[in-house]
């Protein structure tokens, strides 16, 4: 499916990061993008700028979603796109020093993380289904996930981060298989080390340090390198069903 044949994306997270950079990527490819989050000030200011549409919307809540993918296919039509980029991260051990790892805190991020990719990926792929294929490989549409170095390499105080996006990655591939008899691919990627408003908050010197453990480059990934290959899995057909890591051959230590 080439970028003339999308018409609509819809990116969750778009606000930042690596949502904002995917979003301003689809749309310099003339794709009508609507943007969900959670932050309405930045949201609605990268929508604007970009000449899309934002719409607030908890990935965690299917009602929520729902409604979001209504207003998105009202501006823009049914959405051939959908990037899913919502997340959140926390640091607790399984047993630390205040004894057990917090149960309700683990659960919100499966819940956001896991739970609010599918909901997206799931209620988006409806409705593609039932769109006109489109180009020589008869294609609906495109899911692009993102999953994690740590769904692989998850370090210590990760089990939760490492637990959600190990069931996105795990997800890809049957997901794929589901949909694949109607012409809509589904895909992952797994970024390692990215400079993130997540990462950009900490010291210079601990970005600094992060950046060094990374084999080549010798840096952090930057949110328009994952744009990039967002843009390529779009475009190559072949790709279907795979969880592509985005990490300068990095393999992360225990901490």
């Amino acid at each position: 499916m080439k970028t003339t044949d999308i018409g609509a994306a819809v990116v969750t997270g778009g606000a930042s990061g690596l949502g904002e950079s995917s979003a301003r990527a689809l749309a310099a490819a003339g794709v009508k993008v609507a943007i969900f989050d959670r932050d309405a000030e930045r949201g609605t200011a990268v929508a604007t700028d970009i000449g899309g549409l934002f719409v607030s919307v908890d990935v965690a809540d299917s009602a929520s979603v729902a409604a979001g993918l209504e207003a998105a296919r009202s501006a823009h039509g049914q959405e051939r796109v959908t990037v899913n980029c919502a997340g959140i991260a926390i640091a607790s051990k399984t047993v630390g020093r205040e004894g057990a790892h917090d149960a309700a805190a683990f659960a919100k991020v499966i819940s956001i993380n896991l739970v609010g990719t599918f909901n997206v990926a799931s209620q988006s792929a409806a409705g593609m289904l039932a769109a006109e294929p489109v180009g020589a490989d008869h294609e609906r549409g495109i899911i692009v996930n993102t999953a994690s170095v740590a769904a692989f390499d998850g370090q210590i105080g990760q089990v939760a981060y490492g637990a959600s996006k190990g069931g996105v990655a795990a997800m890809t591939l049957p997901m794929a298989r589901d949909l694949s008899r109607d012409g809509v691919r589904v895909l992952a990627i797994a970024p390692g080390l990215f400079s993130t408003p997540m990462l950009q908050g900490m010291p210079q010197e601990v970005q600094d340090a992060l950046a060094a453990q990374v084999p080549f480059p010798h840096r952090l990934g930057n949110s328009e390198e994952y744009a990039s290959l967002v843009l390529h899995m779009v475009d190559n057909a072949m790709l279907n069903g795979e969880v592509i890591r985005l990490d300068g051959a990095i393999r992360m230590a225990p901490k």
